[in-house]
């Protein structure tokens, strides 16, 4: 899958933008095993795999700077004290690396209180970088966003539904890449663009995720998204083909 400048890493559920060496992550969702375990289930932070992680992936890419695509943090509206803590610890790992910005989600809320000085929290309907927008996705864009070429979205954790012979379901991560439905385009944003969308999988494991197959695309976006001719990518690049076609 290839979209100027902005080229999903392959096996990474991670974005680089090449002519800037930008690197886009999304939905960490730092502190969502306080959750898992209040429901029963037996497991551990995930905190200290995704820095390993993204280490490797900064080692081999070398960004300039990091964006994160919203929900770094989980827990609303008040955060535990581990979840504030893991937190601090991964921004601050970061920002050895390189500057890091923050797109806040819907998960963020008070965000700024938790963050490590020097982070750049932009404004949650979006930022611009060389004709590139930048959202969360809960909420609807800034009028400016939609006048883009290209739209990359978080919110979603897309995964694809897979049935085989015997009915057995899987779920895989995924990338979407799709237009937007003209009219209704138009009739939100009338000096809209006409940009391309790209909805990133959520870089923690845990997350789980939407079946764009069954479920569509989540937040205000996805009642102008063209959905049945987004195309599906599998984290290793493979191109599923189009949701319309997808059972």
């Amino acid at each position: 899958m290839y979209i100027p400048d902005a080229q999903p890493i392959i096996n990474e559920p991670a974005l680089i933008i090449k002519n800037k060496k930008i690197l886009v992550i999304a939905d960490t969702h730092i502190g969502i095993e306080s959750e898992l375990i209040e429901k029963g289930m037996n497991v551990q932070s995930q905190t200290k795999n995704m820095i390993n992680h993204l280490l490797k992936i900064c080692k081999k890419h070398k960004p300039r700077e990091i964006i994160l695509l919203g929900d770094v943090k989980h827990n609303i509206p008040s955060s535990t004290f581990h979840e504030r803590r893991d937190v601090k610890i991964f921004l601050e790992t970061l920002q050895e690396i390189c500057p890091v910005h923050i797109l806040p989600g819907n998960h963020d809320g008070n965000i700024n209180k938790i963050c490590p000085e020097k982070i750049k929290i932009h404004p949650s309907d979006g930022l611009i970088i060389d004709n590139i927008g930048f959202i969360h996705g809960h909420r609807w864009p800034a009028n400016k966003i939609m006048q883009c070429d290209l739209i990359v979205m978080a919110h979603t954790h897309p995964t694809i539904m897979l049935t085989d012979r015997r009915e057995y379901k899987t779920f895989e991560p995924c990338w979407i890449r799709t237009k937007f439905i003209k009219n209704k385009l138009k009739e939100k944003y009338p000096n809209s663009n006409t940009p391309n969308l790209l909805v990133l999988p959520a870089f923690n494991p845990l997350c789980g995720g939407i079946a764009v197959n069954r479920e569509g695309i989540n937040g205000p976006i996805g009642k102008i998204t063209d959905l049945v001719n987004a195309k599906i990518f599998l984290l290793d690049g493979t191109d599923i083909g189009k949701v319309k076609n997808i059972k």
